[in-house]
């Protein structure tokens, strides 16, 4: 089986990634949704609208988000709102609050694992095609973010987030913590969650992961930890799977010995997992060829 593309450009800059976007070779058409982390409120890692803003521009699209299933700036429409106009993800492009109001749209899982149902932002049938432009970093709970992690909880509304979190047991976010379960169950989830948006988008999918600012923490932590490695670059593939690995690949490495604190965040997770369940899902493959642009 042919390996999928990722493709790498060292320097990250707004140009680069326009850069790396092309190199794919899959021009987005139609109304095309930017799914991207906003950050929380106090998070000083998060990728920022003036940094993302030509790349948004270049693809005519419309940033979108999901509220959040737990305590903080974005777990409310009105706050999440408030939110967006400080960090001033308004404006320089649309911006669309995915769930801002229900009903949430249900994406069926048949070959699920543990879900066999999705719940995302009912405003993302408005749209065509999709950008993932991933921050990849540490995650609190999944060891790692990036182009799964935005497909699955990203794309979620805060119902499906609480059923990815909770693998399948409740949507309801009020017991959400008291139904906490195995962690490979949760990765899984999360495997599954991201297949149902992938075959919902039928290919017309591209995938930027950004290794920028890599903390060991999440852009949803208001008080993540500082980076702990040196930036790496920018990749870009139609493979949410090879993507993921190939960024987990190029921290294992690394020369930079910041590389430890993160991978002991990611192996202590299990982090792994996710691109191995989403790879037994079908939704990409672990094999793949890296090519480095000028």
């Amino acid at each position: 089986m042919e390996k999928s593309k990722v493709y790498f450009i060292k320097e990250i800059t707004p140009e680069n990634m326009i850069k790396a976007y092309n190199a794919v070779g899959h021009k987005l058409t139609g109304k095309v949704a930017v799914k991207l982390h906003s950050g929380e409120r106090g998070n000083q890692n998060y990728l920022k609208p003036e940094f993302v803003k030509d790349m948004i521009n270049y693809v005519h699209g419309t940033v979108v988000e999901c509220n959040t299933a737990y305590e903080g700036a974005r777990n409310s429409t009105e706050k999440h709102r408030e939110l967006i106009k400080e960090h001033e993800w308004d404006k320089y492009f649309p911006f669309d609050l995915l769930d801002a109001e229900g009903p949430d749209m249900v994406l069926d899982i048949p070959n699920g694992k543990i879900l066999k149902k999705n719940y995302v932002g009912k405003n993302l049938a408005n749209y065509d095609s999709l950008l993932v432009l991933s921050h990849f970093k540490g995650h609190a709970m999944g060891g790692y973010g990036g182009a799964l992690k935005q497909l699955s909880i990203g794309c979620a509304s805060s119902s499906g987030k609480t059923l990815i979190h909770t693998a399948g047991v409740t949507d309801d976010q009020k017991v959400l913590f008291n139904n906490l379960p195995e962690q490979d169950r949760f990765l899984e989830a999360m495997a599954d969650a991201a297949s149902s948006v992938v075959d919902y988008f039928k290919g017309n999918v591209v995938y930027l992961n950004i290794m920028k600012n890599i903390s060991v923490d999440c852009d949803c932590d208001g008080h993540a930890a500082s980076p702990c490695m040196q930036d790496i670059g920018i990749l870009a593939s139609l493979d949410p799977v090879a993507i993921d690995q190939a960024c987990l690949d190029l921290v294992y490495n690394s020369n930079d010995p910041g590389k430890d604190e993160l991978i002991e965040r990611i192996e202590s997770r299990h982090g792994v997992h996710t691109i191995e369940s989403a790879s037994e899902l079908k939704v990409g493959s672990r094999e793949y060829e890296l090519i480095s642009i000028d």
